[in-house]
């Protein structure tokens, strides 16, 4: 059975995943997963090997020491998150949601991610873990590695929640693009939704026919607006979801190859990193 799957921490965006997920889950009549992943420590760390400054004698009892540390900590996480479980939980059916599941792993939180994503029609996730919360010139170290490796749409939640409205799509007629146009189509998740398309860094009149058709494929009753832009991207359209009430942002996600990201850089992670609002995320 098909659920939409939610990556909660003790961020403060696990109170915005938790009301996306249960937005997406009343549109798209699907039951809602919430998974906490308690991270595998590093041996490395967790030993801390001290040989060379210390005797052997001291080292063993040190050892010792550090494992029986290293349980307490575990224990205390795990608790930690089934009470960090119980609170989402509670979020999801105050919102109207009674078919909610509770999931507590131990493990890695992308390859987890990524495990439970086979059964999800969407991922939600927040912008930053609890570790880089208050980075707010970043994003999570986690969100590129699942966004690049999902095959699923990731919708990436922004700090605080507003019920979306409006769709605004990023359209650059790539594969990603064009995958993501038909999702806005034809998924329950956009029904009635008034869509404003974005084509930015325009430069000739094969651009705004791309638009237009882009935006006839969707003309199904609903409003559909299209703007062409000459500025920048990363400029342009935060400028146009800022101006936009309730405006959740739509588009193809990593067109690019890592290599090439890491040379010229990634418009999906400006708008991520930029945007103040949900993103929504299509490979």
């Amino acid at each position: 059975m098909e659920l939409v799957l939610a990556a909660i921490d003790a961020s403060a965006y696990t109170e915005s995943v938790c009301r996306l997920a249960a937005w997406a889950s009343a549109r798209l009549q699907l039951p809602v997963e919430l998974l906490h992943v308690v991270q595998r420590s590093d041996p490395v760390t967790a030993r801390r090997d001290l040989s060379g400054s210390i005797g052997l004698g001291v080292k063993s009892e040190l050892m010792e020491e550090l494992v029986r540390l290293s349980e307490e900590d575990a224990r205390a996480e795990i608790e930690k998150g089934r009470a960090l479980l119980q609170s989402a939980g509670d979020l999801v059916r105050e919102a109207g949601i009674d078919d909610v599941t509770l999931l507590h792993r131990h493990g890695g939180i992308v390859e987890t991610i990524l495990e439970r994503e086979a059964d999800a029609r969407i991922v939600v996730i927040g912008k930053r873990g609890a570790s880089h919360e208050f980075a707010s010139d970043h994003i999570g170290s986690k969100i590129e590695r699942v966004v690049r490796a999902s095959s699923k749409p990731v919708l990436v939640a922004a700090r605080a929640y507003r019920e979306p409205q409006h769709v605004v799509f990023a359209y650059d007629a790539s594969p990603a693009a064009e995958r993501a146009l038909e999702r806005l189509k034809n998924s329950p998740l956009f029904a009635g939704l008034p869509v404003t398309i974005v084509t930015a860094e325009a430069g000739n009149g094969s651009e705004r026919r791309r638009l237009e058709l882009a935006a006839a494929a969707i003309a199904d009753g609903r409003p559909v607006a299209t703007r062409l832009e000459r500025g920048k991207a990363e400029q342009a359209i935060p400028e146009i979801v800022a101006g936009i009430e309730g405006a959740l942002l739509m588009m193809g996600a990593y067109g690019h190859s890592p290599i090439r990201t890491m040379i010229v850089g990634s418009t999906t992670t400006a708008m991520i990193r930029t945007v103040k609002a949900p993103v929504l995320l299509v490979r």
